[in-house]
């Protein structure tokens, strides 16, 4: 314990007024895991954009601000993981995060010796999320029972989900300094959430549609088809695994450009790495 606290000690006394601000776009896509796709990476990837700011803390360390936005989608059909469920959705994602930079080699924008790095990253990241389908929201059909009229089978409440959650996220990236003040990065990272709705699948049906279709005249049938497309299924039945929640993933590319905060006629040490 006492050796990572002297570490830690080192490194906070490493960052110093040498610091630069970058500030920049974000362009690539993201996508979903979780319910409808549980094991295939990129698959459906849709466009995404963003905003970001670091603070080059030092020639290792990073922190960083972002605001991402772009749109997550799953689909039975696509997958092929339970095609007989017929489930689909798609929403629109928003991530406001906060991130630290870890660099491999030691980096310094518009250097001619420290120019490229490969990092990791992590952090914490806020998001909205809202699934929908044939641009209706889910979560207003109550698909597993959240709208319990009081004629359900399950006997478990079930609250409505919040369109809001935390996640964590977590990647790898390089960099690359083209110029004193141009940058730009390759980066993957997924995000580990803490909700299991951004897909709107969780736990199990609510109606028992296969063994009493008439319990469809006695409910919104609308309601019922979204839950269950294919009314092929029973109250309880497994509709979800509300043992693991959903991840989401950006990939792409960034274009920064810095903002000097050097001076440099006490700085000449820095002027030496250029």
């Amino acid at each position: 314990m006492r050796n990572l606290l002297i570490i830690l000690l080192l490194g906070f006394m490493s960052i110093t007024v040498r610091g630069q601000l970058e500030v920049g776009l974000f362009g690539g896509g993201s996508f979903y895991m979780g319910d409808l796709n549980p094991s295939v990476p990129f698959l459906q990837t849709n466009p995404a954009i963003g905003l970001l700011a670091r603070y080059n803390l030092n020639s290792r360390w990073v922190a960083r601000l972002s605001g991402y936005q772009g749109v997550l989608t799953g689909d039975d059909d696509v997958s092929g993981f339970l095609p007989q469920r017929s489930l689909s959705f798609r929403s629109g994602i928003t991530e406001l995060a906060g991130i630290m930079e870890f660099h491999f080699l030691p980096y310094y924008n518009g250097s001619m010796k420290e120019y490229w790095t490969p990092y990791l990253f992590g952090g914490a990241a806020m998001l909205y999320h809202r699934p929908q389908r044939n641009e209706q929201d889910l979560r207003d059909f109550g698909t597993e029972g959240q709208n319990d009229r009081g004629q359900l089978p399950i006997t478990e409440a079930r609250d409505r989900y919040s369109y809001f959650a935390f996640s964590i996220p977590f990647g790898m990236g390089i960099k690359y300094s083209f110029s004193k003040r141009i940058s730009a990065t390759i980066e993957w990272g997924m995000r580990k959430t803490f909700v299991d709705y951004i897909d709107d699948v969780s736990t199990t049906y609510y109606l028992d549609a296969l063994d009493n279709p008439d319990v469809i005249d006695n409910t919104n049938r609308e309601d019922a088809l979204y839950s269950d497309p294919l009314l092929e299924h029973n109250a309880l039945m497994q509709r979800g695994n509300s043992k693991t929640t959903d991840w989401y993933s950006f990939a792409g590319l960034t274009l920064t450009y810095y903002i000097d905060m050097i001076n440099r006629n006490k700085c000449s040490d820095f002027e030496e790495r250029y």
